[in-house]
């Protein structure tokens, strides 16, 4: 599954319309997640190392780079990771609506914070959401929309839904599709592993991504044909538009499903996100304790803990507000990594690629463009959202100009530099 799956989607309706949020989630795989694909399957096959993006930003272009590459990504995964629980609530809160009440929320989101830490310290291993049957499972109550939808052509256009509180635009919808089609680096790192790269890969990530865009439209598509008003739609409103089609039960599968996939896409990730600070301490950019592992399970417990905090503090900032940061600081990210790409392919034209970004050079440099001016757009929305009484952009800029502050903090304590390359500790799988 792409990021947060169909569940998470429905404020691209309430800020586009059924139309152009249709539209968005057809033209958005194109420009965002193929070439971001393509890149990183070039860079891990290349260069398969621990610490991934961080590592080719590095060996591309030097110490002070790839360390922005680990600050930018540790920032955004700290936002990115606060989604997934508010997710959690946001359908739970559907059927139980007394956890909407007070701080209920907020608690509840904080014990999948602190249980997903647990499960991942002790090294216990839960399904994982790449399982083909949790997938059928979680797409179940999707199929059925699609399925029920035609029945009821029209019949919801007068019907009676709760007041949403989304103040969710286009803009916003279109940053909400560009968080939902992240994802592609898992794909990536296995192109070594595929008989006939050049021709398999590209042709594997055209199938995959017009499957996940399938799994969106087509639920969307079927229900604009009902008649249900955009301005229905807010995140955590597919369970009460599953009970309006299909009465309780798909209610209750919807809410089940949005619950599991945001734990179990949580869960996956903190061994994901954990292991960028712990390669960072392992080459002496942080400090050593986070280089700790658990005796047992081999999971570096202090990272954990350490991003687990961070986690939780952002817990209050609400849906499409994380998604804006996200999108930012992620973005600033991945700039590099195209950058990398780029300046690879010029001072290591004989490195050895079993993947490689067709159209050589020009090739490498122009993959990088539509995503960035795609990018753009996440910039001008950050101007608008607020965060802590200042704009997200502002936010966002002073957290990356932290970024230079603490390398240079660290580089006037160890001006010897970052560590020699070294046999990493084994690490849990």
């Amino acid at each position: 599954m792409v990021s947060g799956g169909t569940y998470g989607t429905e404020d691209i309706v309430h800020g586009a319309g059924y139309g152009r949020a249709i539209l968005i989630l057809l033209l958005t795989p194109l420009l965002w997640s193929l070439p971001t694909a393509f890149m990183i399957g070039e860079l891990s096959s290349a260069l398969p190392y621990e610490g991934g993006y961080y590592a080719w930003v590095r060996r591309a272009m030097g110490n002070f780079w790839g360390f922005q590459e680990a600050w930018l990504s540790l920032v955004a995964s700290i936002f990115d990771m606060a989604i997934y629980p508010t997710l959690f609530v946001a359908y739970l809160t559907r059927v139980f609506p007394w956890f909407h009440e007070g701080n209920r929320g907020w608690w509840v989101a904080l014990a999948v914070v602190i249980a997903c830490a647990l499960l991942n310290i002790a090294g216990v291993k839960v399904v994982s959401l790449t399982s083909l049957w949790l997938f059928v499972a979680l797409s179940a109550p999707f199929v059925a929309i699609v399925v029920l939808a035609p029945f009821k052509t029209g019949a919801l256009l007068h019907a009676v839904t709760q007041p949403t509180t989304s103040t969710v635009d286009i803009l916003g919808g279109l940053l909400i599709c560009m968080w939902n089609y992240m994802g592609w680096d898992n794909a990536s790192t296995i192109a070594t592993e595929v008989e006939r790269p050049q021709r398999t890969y590209p042709r594997a990530m055209l199938v995959a991504v017009s499957i996940v865009a399938a799994s969106y439209v087509l639920p969307f598509a079927a229900m604009w044909m009902t008649g249900l008003r955009p301005t229905a739609w807010e995140t955590g409103s597919w369970a009460d538009i599953a009970g309006l089609l299909g009465g309780p039960l798909l209610r209750i599968g919807v809410v089940l499903g949005g619950m599991i996939s945001a734990f179990g896409m949580f869960n996956d990730l903190v061994m994901s996100y954990s292991r960028l600070p712990l390669a960072t301490a392992q080459d002496g950019m942080l400090p050593g304790i986070f280089g700790k592992l658990q005796k047992k399970s081999r999971a570096p417990w202090v990272a954990i803990i350490a991003l687990a905090i961070g986690w939780g503090m952002c817990l209050g900032l609400g849906f499409a507000r994380l998604v804006t940061i996200d999108i930012l600081l992620y973005g600033a990210s991945l700039m590099l990594e195209f950058m990398a790409l780029a300046v690879l392919r010029f001072r290591e034209p004989d490195l050895a690629r079993p993947f490689r970004v067709p159209g050589g050079l020009f090739g490498a440099i122009a993959i990088g463009i539509p995503p960035m001016l795609l990018l753009g757009f996440a910039v001008v929305r950050s101007d608008h959202e607020q965060i802590w009484n200042m704009s997200s952009f502002a936010f966002g800029m002073i957290l990356i100009a932290a970024g230079f502050v603490v390398y240079f903090i660290n580089h006037a304590l160890k001006p010897a530099g970052w560590a020699a390359q070294r046999k990493k500790p084994q690490t849990a799988s």
